[in-house]
């Protein structure tokens, strides 16, 4: 945190800079890999954020996007673009070959959804350059990025779909929510089916410095219309859930029988460290009602989805991950898998 902030104060060079971003990296992985975890990812070392790593060097970006406001007050807000065309900057395959110099260990690869990315294109139009060739470019972009990841060997990529709890908020009709899936599915289209089961997608109400902007917009209008999209696994928020049961019953009306549900075990913008027999009660109560061979855990959210978050300090996160595999494990040793 320290290189970045010297970097954009022009104090850092861009060599000591990426020298912490390779020991955060090394750091990062070393500890994952202690947890005994069987899948890794890098943490997200080097992004900016997990929303808007693809903009990195872009510059036809102005600060003046969408807003999105959090319950504890504070605010996030994207660019917007104002020139054709559209172009990631850095794709999912840079993380995964970053990764790969630290470990051989089977890597999860997150990245950000292209309906997230859609937010970008303002209300009025850009001058030569149309939603519609805007959203064709957006499309091309994020299959690249997917397919990028899986082929520099990823096990499996995971797309954050954050936005979309919160555009039950924006709209709570649903317009928006089946605009968001219909355009993920342009882009999950393009895999084959043997691609997909190693595709997935997370959702949550969000978490930065340790608040959500949609932990009150009810699961049960998000949940029929998420399982329409043609992914293998989804990723649930479900620890920080009031009423699990409730939730777990809606997932298994919808569930298909290629899907595989990872559902939430830690909290992340809780700074209680659950124990290993929390988690293996989680995970017990989701087995009771979801089918064993279709269920894994994971975490709600990630710990700092954005570079300057540091409400989580790296010992607790780790702390944690650790609990939701020693969790997750005494689960397994109950129900003799």
């Amino acid at each position: 945190m320290e290189a970045i902030l010297s970097f954009q104060a022009g104090k850092a060079s861009a060599a000591i800079l990426e020298a912490a971003y390779a020991e955060a990296l090394r750091d990062t992985i070393e500890r994952m890999e202690k947890t005994g975890s069987p899948v890794i990812t890098d943490g997200e070392q080097t992004k900016p954020s997990f929303a808007t790593y693809p903009l990195s060097g872009l510059t036809n970006l102005a600060p003046d996007g969408v807003i999105i406001p959090f319950a504890d007050g504070h605010m996030r807000q994207l660019p917007r673009l104002t020139a054709a065309p559209f172009r990631y900057g850095v794709h999912g395959a840079t993380f995964i070959q970053a990764a790969r110099r630290y470990t051989q260990t089977p890597i999860k690869q997150a990245v950000i959804s292209a309906s997230a990315l859609s937010l970008l294109y303002p209300s009025e139009p850009i001058p030569g350059y149309s939603r519609e060739e805007f959203l064709a470019d957006l499309i091309n972009e994020a299959e690249a990025d997917i397919r990028g990841a899986l082929d520099a060997g990823a096990a499996s990529v995971q797309i954050d779909f954050t936005e979309a709890r919160l555009s039950l908020k924006l709209d709570p009709t649903g317009g928006l929510l089946r605009n968001f899936v219909a355009l993920n599915n342009q882009v999950l289209d393009r895999f084959t089916a043997q691609d997909r089961q190693r595709i997935g997608v997370h959702v949550c109400p969000g978490g930065d410095q340790d608040s959500t902007h949609s932990a009150d917009v009810d699961y049960a209008g998000l949940l029929p219309e998420l399982f329409q999209l043609n992914a293998g696994r989804f990723y649930l928020q479900m620890a920080s859930e009031p009423d699990k049961k409730r939730v777990l019953g809606i997932v298994s009306q919808l569930l298909k029988p290629s899907h595989i549900v990872f559902v939430g075990v830690i909290d992340p913008i809780n700074t209680r460290v659950e124990t290993a027999g929390e988690v293996r009660d989680r995970v017990l109560e989701a087995a009771s009602i979801l089918p064993v061979t279709q269920l894994g855990t994971t975490d709600d959210c990630g710990f700092a989805p954005f570079a300057d978050d540091t409400s989580t300090s790296r010992e607790i996160a780790f702390r944690k991950i650790r609990a939701r595999v020693e969790g997750t494990e005494l689960a397994a040793r109950a129900l003799g898998v």
